[in-house]
């Protein structure tokens, strides 16, 4: 952001236009309690070498998580991203670029697009996927509006188990609209409770939402829910992880309506938490009460090929009573960087991640199991991620193997306080290591291993 100059003169000027005599003044509604006393307690005046440098020194107290062993989870992965992913982002055409409202001179970016929904559309085994949403809790949010009108019904049940943060989102979108979220609890296999879930369904139930794997890692019995819900009269929405599709049964082979997700670990960096990327997919009969743009391909009048957007369900396009959502802007640079990361990859290096990762996760679970003191909770039905029970609470776990370059996992008593205070979420990707998970496992001996 560029550094401009306010004289005295300018802000009386400015004050004036508000119609304020003074900045005390401009600040009245904001309680006196909240407001800083005296001076800020700030050096004096620098050269710009000098500022520059100061706040280098302050940077360097970090701990980038790219600089350290990843073992976070809970839907944002430390996966590897090939070098070619930076570089198409890089590249001026798409870089600069915004919506593509004028087909005629964005071919290149809606053939992305249109590429990404196919590739989406693959993974998940479903007839149609639009130009993406924000992140993945967006996009669970937005299917449940859209299954709400779909079965003209304001009840959709959900698993208790997943992210606190999905679960505020949720809320957020459907408070207004008198939709009523019921949370389904989990088992002591920590997998959907089937039992509580029939007892929930009932003739007003529009949709249910199946995690798969859940949010503690454990892989769902699928087809059984499916089942259930559909002999209800509900529509089934799978919350997937789109690494774990390569491995597990895509949601469109045991007949979900909607399938959403993050798509974060489609060539996204973890970044703090953002930006992220909300993926929706559908079978073709719901496509009008799909949110945001659908991007498809068709030939000119000459016979050549050519990308447009043949559906937009936003209030701006269409007449708001027939609109789906307000969403506008799909996630254009992240969309292009899961393209670019899925056709790296190919079918078969794609796959490859899967495994490894699977087999990485599992290889660290035997490792501590063999360990005494600490316990896992949910045993090893799990994709690439297990909730581990060190013998110390998690908050002292997670701090030491932080001074040790570790990033340890997530800690669950917070949100989940039946777990206890000791339970962690600890997820493992193809990047990790034999060093690292031997590391990993050191830390768990000599700290949660018992005492």
């Amino acid at each position: 952001m560029s550094y401009i100059q306010n004289t005295n003169q300018d802000r009386k000027k400015m004050l004036e236009t508000i119609g304020v005599s003074s900045l005390d003044e401009l600040l009245t509604p904001v309680p006196s309690e909240l407001r800083v006393k005296g001076k800020l307690n700030l050096p004096g005046p620098m050269s710009e070498a000098e500022v520059v440098g100061r706040f280098e020194r302050l940077a360097a107290g970090n701990y980038p998580a790219s600089s350290m062993k990843s073992f976070l989870g809970g839907g944002i992965y430390d996966h590897v991203i090939p070098a070619t992913v930076r570089y198409v982002l890089s590249r001026s055409e798409f870089y600069t670029s915004y919506t593509p409202y004028q087909a005629e001179v964005s071919q290149g970016t809606l053939q992305a697009i249109y590429e990404y929904q196919s590739m989406i559309c693959g993974l998940t085994s479903m007839e149609v996927a639009n130009a993406s949403l924000y992140d993945g809790a967006t996009a669970m949010a937005e299917s449940i509006l859209m299954a709400c009108s779909i079965k003209r019904k304001d009840k959709v049940l959900v698993p208790e188990a997943i992210a606190k943060r999905i679960k505020a989102v949720l809320r957020a979108y459907t408070v207004g609209k008198k939709i009523k979220i019921e949370y389904i609890p989990f088992t002591e296999a920590g997998t959907l409770d089937i039992k509580k879930l029939k007892e929930a369904l009932d003739s007003e139930t529009a949709a249910v939402i199946l995690a798969q794997p859940n949010y503690f890692g454990i892989i769902e019995e699928a087809e059984n829910i499916s089942e259930i819900v559909h002999e209800s009269g509900a529509l089934l929405i799978s919350y997937v992880d789109p690494v774990s599709l390569a491995v597990l049964t895509p949601p469109g082979e045991y007949d979900s309506d909607i399938v959403v997700g993050e798509g974060q670990s489609l060539g996204l960096p973890q970044s703090f938490g953002g930006p992220l990327l909300g993926f929706i997919a559908t079978k073709k009969e719901y496509i009008r009460k799909s949110p945001g743009r659908l991007v498809s391909g068709t030939v000119d009048v000459d016979g050549n090929r050519g990308y447009v957007m043949t559906l937009q369900t936003r209030e701006q396009h269409i007449r708001r009573e027939k609109a789906t959502s307000n969403i506008c802007t799909n996630e254009g640079l992240c969309v292009l960087a899961a393209a670019v990361y899925m056709a790296t990859l190919g079918e078969d290096g794609f796959r490859e991640v899967a495994v490894q990762s699977a087999a990485k996760a599992r290889t660290l679970y035997n490792m501590i199991s063999d360990l005494s003191g600490s316990t896992f909770l949910f045993g090893d039905n799990f994709f690439q991620e297990f909730v581990l029970k060190p013998s110390v609470p998690a908050d002292e776990f997670l701090n030491e193997a932080r001074k040790e370059g570790v990033l340890a996992g997530i800690p669950l008593g917070g949100d989940f306080p039946q777990l206890g205070p000791s339970a962690v979420l600890v997820a493992v990707t193809e990047k990790r290591s034999r060093e690292d998970l031997q590391l990993y496992s050191d830390i768990v001996s000599r700290i949660g291993g018992g005492k």
